[in-house]
């Protein structure tokens, strides 16, 4: 029975490998759930392209709220995008609420010329063609965003891909490439680096980790690239267990110390209404969409 939720373990599956900021928000919330409910709340770690394996396994789940899915909204909304799946993750899938919204940051190696955003902007629009800036993987928010800024401002740089996160930034930190937009998680930790810069933000809002960093939308009227990191469960799904998972999750991201943790690491804290999710993924399906026609992908 849906009011007798959870009678049993529930399975948290999440697309990305363990350490992440997406992986470490299904913890926070794993934890919390498993003492409020007193059931086992699993993270189990299934890494795949557009998360195609963690979408299918809750989608084809009987949608009873024991196998829930945590994971970006980009997964839903960009993936089919990108590539061809089985299943439908906008029609098949029931976003319920965030734990938080990571932001991105633009970062600059230091020896460019450049001490803002309007700087690097005008001083790529002088140099068309002559920077780059590396991605960490492609057809993702490190690629799609910046690209999406890049069109918007009308100045032309190089795409560098690299197979990940770490990867990207040893690159920026050597000058071998120029800038790149990546997880405000891990930037941050090299805000005082002599190594790069970091110039602007990708919420709408200035984030309270960094609130002397402007928000590239100060610049760049309407940009709001981000990753919302959330729960999903299976279309079907009893509306009382998605009111009790909602419920419960908006009460543990409103403890003071959980927020300060998320704060610290550049992460904006969820807890979001019914109302307020769908504000989000409107938004961000416009702008995966319009994102996907500036890089010119093509459906894999």
């Amino acid at each position: 029975m849906a009011e007798d939720w959870p009678s049993r373990q529930v399975s948290i599956l999440v697309p990305t490998a363990a350490g992440g900021n997406t992986d470490l928000m299904a913890r926070f919330a794993a934890e919390y759930l498993q003492n409020k409910f007193g059931k086992p709340f699993v993270v189990i770690n299934k890494p795949s392209a557009g998360g195609v394996l963690t979408t299918e396994q809750t989608v084809t789940s009987p949608a009873d709220g024991y196998t829930i899915l945590f994971a970006p909204s980009s997964m839903v909304l960009l993936t089919p995008l990108v590539q061809q799946i089985s299943v439908d993750p906008e029609k098949q899938l029931v976003p319920v609420t965030n734990v938080g919204t990571g932001s991105q940051v633009l970062a600059v190696k230091r020896s460019l010329p450049v001490s803002n955003l309007t700087e690097f902007l005008d001083y790529a629009r002088s140099h068309p063609g002559k920077l780059n800036f590396v991605v960490a993987g492609v057809n993702n928010i490190s690629h799609l965003g910046p690209v999406l800024l890049f069109k918007r401002a009308k100045v032309d740089l190089v795409m560098v891909p690299q197979r990940g996160e770490p990867q990207a930034i040893n690159d920026l930190m050597s000058g071998d490439v120029d800038a790149y937009f990546g997880n405000a998680s891990v930037l941050l930790q090299q805000a005082n680096s002599d190594k790069l810069k970091l110039l602007a933000v990708g919420t709408p809002d200035r984030i309270s980790a960094a609130p002397e960093l402007p928000t590239i939308s100060e610049t760049i009227p309407g940009f709001n690239f981000s990753s919302w990191n959330g729960f999903f469960v299976a279309t079907g799904t009893p509306e009382p267990i998605i009111s009790s998972l909602r419920q419960a999750v908006t009460e543990m991201v409103g403890q003071p110390e959980l927020q300060k943790r998320l704060r610290e690491l550049g992460i904006v804290p969820g807890g979001q209404s019914e109302a307020q999710v769908k504000s989000v993924f409107d938004h961000d399906r416009e702008a995966f969409a319009a994102a996907v026609t500036a890089a010119g992908v093509k459906k894999q």
